[in-house]
């Protein structure tokens, strides 16, 4: 399949590592103008990156606007952005409502701050599109970080008003929800269970991995960043030109609507 996406531009925020920068290097193989964004640069050590970087915090505005004052031919934006409290729920209350604050503005308004310096520019061109990285922990109401899990909810609704709005202009917005993945986020997750555990009944993160998957997952298998990518520039190509205000799951099953 052809995705004719050569020559295009696309910004991708949250490129230094994980899911973002396998989004920045498929897009990067496409023969694309890539530009990345994210707090800290990669390290180019272990992994160069081929194309601009841009260091910077989506929840600043002056950030954002000087990045879109050198990025206006923008063709397609990656919001491939999140962070989890640092808490864990079961219950909610567990959480303090301090631990809020930081969560929405980085996974929701960070989102909307994007949005706001490059839609403009895109909607006045006609064309192009928006992908947002949200969770499928924004559907279930995951009781393990509740702040992440709402601000992930938020942001499927906030990608569905941006679809509406830029629709008569030409623009599509989508999202995409992965399932299981092996982020140093999930790894906090068996951290703080283990911690709170005998240490007897404590197991190292790939058995404690393997069971959660299989739990989870109808697939039993987890969930690669390349998948992700790989659904990235389909969803940019002229292939998914219909689709727009739509949450794809990867997630092997774990989310079922019926």
């Amino acid at each position: 399949m052809q995705m004719n996406l050569q020559g295009q531009t696309v910004a991708v925020f949250g490129a230094a590592r994980g899911i973002g920068r396998a989004i920045a290097d498929i897009f990067h193989e496409e023969q694309c103008c890539v530009l990345g964004f994210d707090l800290t640069p990669p390290d180019s050590t272990s992994s160069p990156m081929d194309y601009a970087f841009f260091a910077g915090d989506v929840t600043s505005s002056s950030d954002l606007k000087a990045f879109a004052d050198k990025a206006v031919a923008v063709d397609h934006v990656v919001f491939c952005v999140g962070i989890g409290s640092g808490s864990f729920g079961f219950p909610f209350w567990n959480v303090s409502p301090d631990a809020w604050a930081r969560v929405l503005n980085v996974n929701l308004i960070g989102a909307a701050q994007v949005a706001h310096a490059l839609a403009p520019h895109m909607a006045k061109r006609g064309s192009g599109s928006f992908l947002f990285f949200t969770s499928v922990a924004g559907q279930i109401g995951s009781q393990t970080d509740p702040p992440y899990s709402a601000s992930k909810a938020g942001l499927i609704n906030f990608m569905q008003c941006v679809a509406k709005d830029l629709a008569p202009h030409g623009v599509r917005a989508n999202a995409i929800a992965p399932g299981m993945v092996k982020t140093d986020l999930n790894r906090s997750v068996w951290q703080w269970g283990q911690q709170r555990l005998p240490e007897p009944q404590r197991v190292d993160y790939e058995t404690w991995a393997a069971e959660k998957i299989k739990k989870v997952s109808p697939l039993g298998q987890w969930q690669d960043p390349a998948e992700f990518a790989s659904m990235a520039i389909y969803l940019a190509s002229h292939h998914a030109r219909n689709i727009t205000g739509q949450t794809i799951n990867i997630d092997g099953g774990w989310v079922m609507h019926s």
